[in-house]
């Protein structure tokens, strides 16, 4: 286990071995803002108005909305704080680490990928921005398994303000604990998880070790993929004496990819109603937060005895609290609009995804969702009648004076604050029943 020595403010510049880049164009800011990425020639990608090579290294075009988020959450953090150091952990072709470079305006990026093959296609892809700022470097290559990179920055005391890790499956939670270590105060980690079997509640032990939560099938699995990956983070940190909160979390369908930004200071774990398990009842579609001290003590209202028990299902320990801060999707909306990537000539698909997040910052909405045509819970189902549309009940619900918004997760689900049995008899009620 590392040992914590304090951090400073200032670290040590970062200096591994020298190479060889040849020369390119330099780029100050991209010259043209796209909707998508759009294939030029083969192995040749323009995203955001920015060309590069994938050559023979993992690249998914669908990832562009996650590679999005991230450069405006580090260029919000470069405009609070007035200086960008990031390291990218798993860079791949290094598409990631030229618009940290680009368009968040780091000051200085580690790009580092494993694979030493990829080297030529990352050194070709940085070298359109200049390498060296008058005698401070911009950018620099490194070769090395993520964890020995972390560690090596955490024993030289050379601290980033802004970690990506963006690993397949669940191997995340297997660098947590060193990317902390490495990170600065009130810095940010932008974590990433594939791992669809243990949020669906199919390797109930293997998410055990990865995250440290035992996760059982649930209708809003996609959701528990986000909140297994936070509760990880929460539990890495705590054993280092840092808390974690998210900022922003995102769930894309392709991989299925769950992305989360977590913000790092001192402190102690969260409170219990933001880090315990979630009860879910087969029965009757209701589910609950249950601390740690309630545990051998949960009973859904619907059950009277011992053997409706049986329909109760419990997963954790995990976040509960929030996937989002309200206040800073704003501020990423915000800019997004100043950069011309929300709005009528945009396109849709950005704006969307962040208002629908503003949505669900609402802190009256507990955790899950409900699906509405999917059994459980499915209330046409439950309501033996058919299936009313979202707005119609959405609408239905704020005249009640419930909390409910759509999920960015599943697009034919709901959020709300009201229970089952109420959404149950407003889809009645809609119906005439």
């Amino acid at each position: 286990m590392l040992s914590l020595n304090p951090k400073t403010l200032s670290p040590s510049p970062f200096n591994p071995r020298s190479f060889v880049i040849p020369k390119k164009p330099s780029i100050s800011s991209p010259s043209l803002y796209v909707n998508s990425t759009t294939c030029c020639q083969p192995n040749q990608i323009t995203e955001r108005g920015i060309l590069f090579y994938t050559g023979d290294t993992f690249f998914r075009h669908e990832s562009a909305t996650g590679r999005d988020l991230g450069v405006l959450s580090a260029a919000l953090y470069k405009q609070s704080k007035g200086q960008l150091r990031v390291l990218d952990a798993m860079c791949g072709c290094g598409i990631r680490s030229l618009r940290y470079l680009v368009e968040s305006k780091a000051d200085f990026v580690l790009a580092n990928d494993a694979n030493e093959s990829h080297r030529r296609v990352i050194l070709d892809n940085l070298a359109q921005v200049e390498r060296l700022e008058g005698e401070k470097k911009r950018w620099v290559v490194t070769h090395c398994e993520a964890n020995r990179i972390l560690t090596d920055c955490y024993l030289q005391r050379d601290y980033f303000d802004y970690i990506d890790l963006d690993s397949f499956g669940s191997d995340s939670s297997f660098f947590l604990r060193a990317a902390f270590s490495s990170l600065k105060l009130d810095g940010l980690v932008y974590v990433t998880s594939t791992d669809g079997y243990s949020s669906g509640g199919h390797r109930p032990f293997h998410s055990l070790s990865a995250f440290g939560a035992y996760v059982r099938p649930m209708p809003y699995a996609n959701e528990l993929g986000l909140r297994i990956l936070i509760g990880g983070a929460v539990r890495e940190a705590s054993v280092l004496g840092y808390r974690v909160t998210p900022l922003f979390s995102y769930y894309s369908y392709h991989g299925p990819v769950f992305r989360v930004l977590l913000r790092m200071n001192r402190g102690k774990l969260p409170e219990k109603r933001d880090y315990g398990f979630i009860c879910y009842c087969n029965r009757c579609g209701n589910s609950q937060a249950v601390s740690w001290d309630e545990l051998g003590q949960i009973r859904c209202p619907c059950n009277n005895s011992t053997k409706d028990a049986a329909s109760l299902v419990v997963s954790g320990p995990l976040w509960t609290g929030p996937l989002h801060s309200g206040a800073y999707i704003m501020e990423m909306l915000n800019l997004a609009e100043q950069w011309g990537w929300v709005g009528k000539a945009a396109g849709t698909g950005l704006e969307k995804l962040l208002k629908r997040m503003l949505e669900e910052s609402d802190p009256r909405l507990p955790f899950g969702y409900i699906k509405l045509d999917e059994v459980p819970p499915m209330v046409a189902s439950r309501a033996q009648t058919n299936t009313p549309s979202i707005s119609t009940i959405m609408s239905s619900l704020h005249k009640e004076g419930y909390a409910a918004s759509r999920s960015h997760i599943a697009h034919n689900a709901i959020k709300t604050d009201c229970p089952m049995a109420g959404c149950i008899r407003i889809a009645k009620k809609i119906h005439g029943c």
